[in-house]
């Protein structure tokens, strides 16, 4: 490559919960016979996605949702999870080269008594409303005019390993509701627990609405990743999204939050222009807004306006960048419960102006993605195997 490792331009897009079927290990999982993109291909008439299918989504193995194109612009495969989870900060994290030993700990029945006791001894708040698995719109909608008028925090969870307080402004403020976030922390996260959220909302019922102010306490990853090793380098590393909290800022030289997913494209478009190095995005509104809610029809529709603007993308982008296009988990809005669900994720890859249509098989780790990261910039990494020489000119 021409240009020097500082000099070089990656854009890393993660479509949070976007797979394409069931795992090898998904019955370990309770989600045999999962297809996050398949069956809202199946579900939704008339759903295509003509940017991605020509990018080459349709000719992965294993997956057939969608049409195959005779010539794929990219370069594209499947990647298998290794790591024992199907969350978030798992998927992310062995994207980068991280892989767990252990699963963080989820809780489908609410937290123990043990865990909320010492919350509200610990924060003075007097008790707390919800504690179950429950949308964060849901949740504020049926337990607001409570909240108002008690005063005691909204506390939830959901398919992640994830401690989320939800306050009213006028009733609780912005610092203390932050203060609280910081006491369940350091209760929580040793327990196993990866972030604590602290969800703010205004309005009137039925009309709440969740405000930016959202914050979270995440903890840091166990271990170096590959963004360690490229900052480390002297190398631009740009979140967007919500990157900086799933790796609590680690290997990040700026982070970039969003409203959506709209802004979140708008953001990468931005920093393509402004910026060399590792450009890291995270597209949550297909996760957040439409597969823990089992909306395949709001999913379809998300899919549809991110495919529109796809182009926009490898446009921005100079011959020799690199694209890595994939997801995080699964997480099927036809399947029962609203858990995330366990799947193959996709790999669609190109250099700019280099080649397309190879096909990288099905890959043994979602830590090939750093290890092609670690050889596109020049630096060392050592967990899995990169597939830059694949999609280079030979």
């Amino acid at each position: 490559m021409s240009r020097s490792p500082e000099q070089r331009r990656a854009v890393f897009i993660v479509l949070d919960s976007v797979g394409i079927g069931e795992a090898p290990d998904a019955a370990d999982f309770d989600d045999v016979g999962s297809n996050t993109l398949g069956h809202i291909a199946e579900t939704v008439d008339g759903f295509t996605l003509p940017n991605m299918e020509a990018l080459g989504i349709g000719n992965i193995d294993g997956f057939d949702g969608l049409a195959a194109a005779d010539a794929p612009r990219a370069n594209f495969g499947r990647l298998q999870e290794v790591s024992p989870g199907k969350d978030t900060t798992t998927g992310h994290w062995e994207l980068t080269g991280l892989h767990l030993d252990k699963p963080f700990r989820t809780f489908p029945d609410g937290f123990p008594d043990s865990i909320i006791d010492e919350f509200v001894d610990e924060t003075g708040c007097g008790g707390v409303l919800g504690n179950k698995p429950e949308s964060g719109t849901v949740i504020i909608e049926e337990l607001g005019r409570e909240h108002r008028q008690t005063g005691h925090p909204i506390v939830y969870t959901s398919a992640d390993p994830v401690f989320q307080i939800a306050c009213h402004t006028d009733t609780v403020d912005l610092e203390t509701l932050y203060e609280w976030c910081k006491i369940a922390y350091d209760i929580v996260v040793p327990k196993g627990i990866s972030r604590v959220i602290a969800r703010p909302f205004i309005g009137e019922w039925p009309d709440y609405e969740r405000t930016s102010d959202r914050k979270d306490f995440a903890c840091p990853p166990t271990d170096d990743t590959v963004l360690d090793a490229i900052s480390g380098a002297g190398i631009d590393v740009s979140g967007v999204g919500k990157i900086g909290d799933i790796f609590n800022g680690h290997g990040l030289t700026r982070n970039s939050k969003t409203r959506d997913n709209a802004h979140g494209i708008d953001l990468t478009l931005e920093a393509i222009d402004d910026y060399s190095g590792l450009i890291f995005t995270n597209l949550v509104d297909f996760d957040s807004k439409y597969g823990h809610r089992r909306n395949p029809e709001g999913y379809a529709d998300c899919l549809r306006a991110w495919d529109e603007r796809l182009p926009e993308i490898i446009e921005a982008l100079d011959e020799g960048d690199l694209l890595v296009i994939t997801a995080d988990h699964g997480n099927d809005p036809t399947y029962t419960g609203t858990d995330h669900t366990r799947e193959f994720v996709p790999l669609l890859t190109m250099l700019k102006g280099g080649p397309g249509g190879r096909n990288l098989g099905t890959r043994e780790t979602f830590s090939d993605v750093a290890a092609t990261l670690a050889d596109y910039f020049d630096v060392d990494w050592q967990t899995g195997t990169s597939f830059l020489s694949d999609i280079a000119d030979t």
